[in-house]
């Protein structure tokens, strides 16, 4: 107890010696803090003020070392441009000679350089990679015969046309690739002088990829040459673009041109003369190019829209009330004279119907724009995006993968453009005419057909020789052995649709049609088709008339009387069923029912995919389903209709095929098409005047293992090999 008295007196003595001496202790302490503040302000001063002349890496005082394991590592230097990357298409070698007069200079400004001709890249492959590897592209490209390009640009030219026009790849697909463009070309041939350098120029920028400097153009006609000659043309813009180069090299950035608002972006100091230069040229290209550029992308798709209103869609009904704007439209397209998508008959005893959205070459959201290739008055075909997938070994579609069809050998097409539906989530962009009966000159069938085979060979030719294309495949692909009727419109109003699918057997091509269910009397009288499809967009009135929008006022009977219809078919009948999310997706019970009024063989449900924006739809990636969420859906449909059975899956296109039981033999899925003995059966029941029927149990096949539900390879064939972008993710579902 004393031991404790004690050491408690020796502390509070300490504590109150403490206090009393408080005012030192506290002085004592600030003045440390003080001289420690002054040591650290005149210790960096000085490192400050020699910071820009020790900027040298060798200089030990310039550098922050950072130990690491051992060794000392450098500060990162942001690298502005890691190379340069040259591409030329060349026929006489012009383009190719001053491709490799560029790089040697650009080598003496210590940049890696690399010098490609385009008829060896792959576009498809490589040029996304681009945008992040912080090269400057730059494009020596020579307009040949007819404004063509040369063939090894042939491809790369047709590539990137296709990816400004197709939706999947997305406005911004190239932003961040930093390119120049300098054309080579005659001015004697004033219709198509450096045709192929504008074009490259305006597709590149319509993907968003950033120009460094204006396009040039160099002029084999001596006459007309700016520099005398088409050599000191290209000089003049290889001093220039030298000279941008290094700007960017040293991550300078353009001078404000004053354009801005109040000039605050104004680089201050005296601006040098070739920065001005640089910006007086872009000004120029500013005035003389601005309008090309923006007639392309946007002024047709504005005047559409006025032409048809809010919905960019052409009522066949509505045509006569936008007549004079059409008009207006012709007379402003200067020399350009308007396609009249082939409606050459129009109305039957009437004069030609013009529809400026389907305008040959034109750009935009349009028909032709868009690869397709109008025939006739009313028709039209186009190459699939998997037939070029499979052209290259890398995958077919889901009904490669559902029914065994061969995706290089398929021919999409339709004998009418025209629809009667104007459904949320065409990917077509509501670019064909639509209505409810047939209103224009018919054109023959074995016209129809003759010109399709004509254009889809002309089509396949353009990727020979395209890198990566398989020998073999492309030989198979000049000889169709599918034909997919679903390429845009309504194929049954076609009058003649009869006659057309029996010209097809005839040719050993397989049919699959696919109709919106709008037509019951037409799909009742329909001949034996390999496959018949209707679409089920939604499964109760009120959903249907807001998804597809159909211009029938009795839609919903005609919706219904088309399933019966359909359950009295006996070959192969498909339902489509394509999933909204906040749609179309909690219907369930409604989708049973007409299911059981249907009766079909197939049910093919699928994710919508995303169109991209559209004055005609809402619809935004948020009502693209999931992959697991489609996958549920169909659990829980399958679980509720007893006869079928989830039998299939294609990841890639997010879609998966429910069967009907029947096709499930010896414990075995047949979901595949014995495409021989189907054409021997529509033979005989040809021969024998439709009385020798056949059903779609006569020309089933057996499905392989790597396309059933729940497989490894969740649909994708091992046959081929399963490419993967580095950068860009994009989707090419859409069939």
């Amino acid at each position: 107890l004393d031991v404790s008295m004690d050491m408690w007196n020796f502390f509070y003595t300490c504590l109150v010696s403490l206090w009393l001496h408080r005012f030192y202790i506290y002085s004592a302490v600030a003045l440390g803090i003080s001289i420690w503040i002054v040591i650290q302000f005149t210790t960096t001063k000085p490192k400050k003020k020699g910071e820009k002349s020790n900027s040298n890496p060798a200089s030990p005082e310039g550098i922050e070392d950072k130990l690491v394991n051992g060794y000392a590592t450098l500060q990162a230097k942001e690298v502005c441009v890691a190379g340069v990357k040259i591409f030329y298409g060349s026929q006489t070698g012009t383009a190719k000679r001053f491709a490799k007069g560029l790089a040697e200079a650009v080598i003496s400004l210590n940049l890696p350089v690399e010098v490609i001709s385009m008829g060896d890249y792959d576009p498809d492959d490589c040029l996304a990679e681009e945008t992040t590897s912080k090269n400057v592209c730059v494009f020596l490209v020579a307009t040949y015969t007819d404004g063509q390009p040369t063939e090894s640009a042939a491809w790369f030219c047709k590539w990137l046309e296709e990816a400004v026009n197709d939706f999947r790849f997305g406005k911004m697909y190239l932003k961040g690739l930093r390119y120049a463009v300098f054309g080579l070309g005659n001015s004697v041939y004033v219709d198509h002088y450096n045709t192929v350098g504008r074009n490259i120029d305006r597709w590149l920028w319509m993907l968003s990829a950033s120009r460094i400097m204006t396009r040039a153009e160099g002029d084999c006609n001596v006459a007309q040459s700016k520099h005398g000659s088409i050599e000191a043309d290209f000089e003049a813009w290889k001093a220039k673009f030298l000279s941008r180069l290094q700007a960017l090299c040293s991550g300078e950035k353009k001078p404000c041109s004053g354009n801005c608002k109040k000039g605050k972006c104004k680089s201050p100091g005296k601006q040098s003369k070739e920065s001005s230069d640089h910006e007086h040229g872009a000004s120029e290209y500013k005035n003389t190019e601005a309008e090309e550029l923006f007639e392309t992308s946007s002024e047709e798709e504005s005047d559409a829209e006025e032409a048809g209103g809010t919905n960019s869609v052409v009522d066949v009904e509505d045509l006569g009330k936008i007549m004079s704007h059409m008009k207006k439209a012709k007379s402003g397209l200067g020399s350009q004279e308007a396609v009249c998508l082939g409606w050459k008959g129009g109305y039957q005893g009437s004069t030609g119907i013009c529809v400026p959205h389907l305008k040959e070459g034109e750009g935009g959201k349009t028909l032709p724009a868009a690869c397709y290739k109008l025939i006739g008055s009313h028709s039209g075909v186009k190459l699939c995006r998997w037939t070029k997938s499979m052209l290259r070994g890398r995958g077919g579609c889901y009904k490669h993968t559902f029914y065994g069809i061969e995706s290089h050998r398929c021919m999409e097409a339709t004998p009418s453009l025209a629809c009667a539906n104007k459904c949320v989530f065409c990917w077509r962009h509501h670019t064909n005419p639509v209505g409810t009966e047939w209103r224009w000159k018919m054109d023959q069938p074995e016209m129809i057909l003759q010109e399709a085979i004509e254009n889809h060979q002309n089509m396949i030719k353009q990727f020979k020789g395209v890198s990566g294309v398989k020998a073999d495949r492309f030989e198979e692909a000049m000889t169709a052995k599918h034909c997919a009727l679903s390429l845009v419109g309504e194929p049954i109003m076609y009058p003649e649709i009869n006659r057309f699918v029996k010209l097809l057997h005839q040719h050993s091509i397989s049919s699959f049609l696919v109709t919106n269910a709008q037509f019951p009397d037409e799909i009742r009288n329909l001949e034996p088709v390999t496959q018949l499809y209707v679409s089920v967009d939604a499964s109760t009135k009120e959903s249907l008339k807001r998804i597809d929008r159909p211009l029938f006022k009795d839609f919903w009977q005609r919706f219904l009387d088309s399933l019966k219809a359909l359950s009295e078919k006996q070959q192969r009948t498909v339902y489509r069923l394509t999933l909204v999310k906040a749609w179309n997706v909690d219907e369930l019970k409604a989708y049973v029912d007409l299911i059981s009024l249907g009766k079909p063989d197939f049910i093919e449900v699928k994710g919508v995919t995303y169109c991209g924006a559209s004055s005609a739809s809402n619809l935004t990636m948020a009502n693209v389903p999931w992959h697991e969420e489609v996958v549920h859906f169909v659990q829980e449909l399958a679980d509720l209709i007893p006869d079928y059975e989830i039998a299939c899956e294609h990841e890639h296109s997010n879609c998966l095929l429910i069967a009907h039981k029947k096709f499930k033999i010896n414990g075995e899925w047949c979901t595949w098409i014995n495409y021989d003995r189907f054409q021997e059966l529509v033979q005989e029941h040809e021969r024998s005047g439709g009385s020798k029927t056949f059903t779609a149990a006569d020309y089933a096949a057996r499905t392989p293992r790597w396309a059933l539900f729940g497989s490894r390879e969740r649909g994708f064939d091992p046959l081929d090999v399963r490419y993967q972008r580095k950068n860009k993710v994009r989707d090419i579902s859409g069939c």
